[in-house]
């Protein structure tokens, strides 16, 4: 047993694993209470954009703090949530009228789910069927839970969990079998569709095209189903624009963004919605007000953090960083691909990801010993199974990709020799540095 109380987060404590004390963290880097330099290389979950203690974040929290740093939201207002509403505004597709706050991604879409319900119960319509996507993941919560991917992740809450339909993946070369089994759902009176645009999170790094998202999008709005665009990962230029929906030019009827809407600092989320779902739920009648909140929604300190990164984002060029990261990420992943044991090698904007060896789920056995290997050679990189990606903060350095990249080779060397494939391998990369 761990000598401490923590209950850590898709941690499995009987594995004895070393769990590092990080006291700092500055730029694309973490530092621990024994004197080593972590590279970030996925940005602490998909979160961290701009880097870590980001000089303009960080005054504006330290700022906010000393004047107002928490207020009920039912019925209140404050400055800081008022001008990232309007900031928000101003950087989102024009359709997307208002913007309602919470807490996380997983809440943004507990948000997104509820408004939609919402719309067609209030129109006389009680459209309750959702659409998902096949491997998706939209968090832990349980309406999250219930619209991503069945597994493991989720096995043990299945009596919690609603009944959607699934669409499959549109894989290369079967987008039309995507396609055709939303035509079909869509006909028989869905409420609405959710998906990651462009590419699957947690679902293994999956990308499809843009042409099959704005297909998709399509084949909504010929039946009126609504249009879920769960960007919490996918936005804040993660995939070369702004948001992946751009790339399709398409635009939901409701949007989810969390991670670096404060650009990773502190946690904050939005649901946007377009002027018809919030229309539907206006009236004299309270009964038809939207019934969601929690202690902390629009709490001052984060909204002022968002509002800094907006800020960064209005008057630096984090495009060009962007394209420039982008292109570097490419370079790498081209030589990369040469190697023997890599399969189905990918990117998309900032992100990069591979199979080491064989496919395998979440729970491979190989991805302990790669996260063991990636530990000793000072990097935060966590394998969805077999699958590694990268997604670095935009201000990392070359010789801190080269690092990553270096490291991901020589796994796969390790792989290829063997020195990956047994238990004991995982005390014997106690030496590898």
């Amino acid at each position: 047993m761990s000598a401490s109380p923590v209950w850590h987060p898709f941690t499995q404590h009987g594995l004895q694993e070393p769990i590092p004390l990080v006291t700092r963290a500055e730029g694309a880097c973490l530092f621990t209470a024994d004197g080593r330099r972590i590279i970030d290389a996925i940005s602490s979950w998909w979160v961290t954009t701009h880097g870590h203690a980001h000089p303009r974040i960080r005054a504006a929290i330290a700022d906010q703090a000393a004047r107002l740093d928490q207020i009920i939201f039912a019925g209140w207002t404050h400055e800081p949530a008022e001008t990232l509403a309007a900031g928000l505004r101003a950087i989102m597709p024009a359709e997307l009228t208002r913007v309602f706050f919470s807490d996380s991604g997983s809440t943004s879409v507990e948000v997104a789910l509820k408004m939609a319900l919402g719309y067609w119960l209030h129109r006389g319509e009680p459209r309750h069927r959702i659409l998902v996507l096949e491997h998706g993941y939209h968090g832990d919560t349980i309406g999250a839970m219930s619209v991503g991917s069945r597994g493991v992740f989720n096995r043990a809450y299945e009596p919690l969990l609603f009944d959607v339909e699934t669409i499959p993946f549109p894989a290369r070369g079967r987008e039309q079998e995507t396609l055709d089994a939303l035509e079909r759902a869509c006909r028989s009176q869905a409420a609405a569709f959710i998906v990651e645009p462009l590419i699957l999170g947690g679902g293994g790094m999956l990308i499809y095209s843009a042409d099959t998202l704005a297909e998709m999008r399509r084949i909504c709005l010929r039946h009126g189903v609504l249009f879920i665009a769960d960007e919490v990962m996918t936005a804040w230029g993660r995939t070369g624009t702004l948001l992946a929906c751009e790339q399709a030019e398409v635009v939901p009827d409701i949007l989810c963004l969390s991670k670096g809407l404060t650009g990773g600092a502190v946690p904050l989320a939005v649901t946007m919605a377009t002027e018809p779902v919030y229309a539907s739920h206006y009236a004299q009648e309270r009964s038809r007000m939207f019934f969601h909140s929690s202690s902390y929604t629009a709490n001052p300190i984060a909204c002022a953090a968002a509002n800094a990164n907006l800020a960064i984002w209005r008057e630096e060029p984090v495009l060009d960083r962007i394209a420039a990261l982008s292109r570097r990420q490419a370079e790498r992943l081209t030589a990369l691909s040469l190697h023997p044991t890599v399969i189905n090698p990918r990117t998309l904007g900032t992100i990069t990801a591979l199979e080491i060896g064989r496919p395998g789920g979440y729970l491979s056995d190989l991805a302990p010993r790669l996260l063991a290997y990636f530990r000793k050679r000072d990097l935060l990189l966590r394998p969805l199974g077999s699958t590694v990606y990268v997604m670095p903060p935009y201000c990392i350095s070359e010789n801190d990709l080269d690092h990553i990249y270096e490291a991901i080779e020589l796994a796969c060397d390790l792989l290829r020799s063997g020195e990956l494939n047994s238990e004991r391998s995982l005390v014997a990369l106690e030496n590898v540095r």
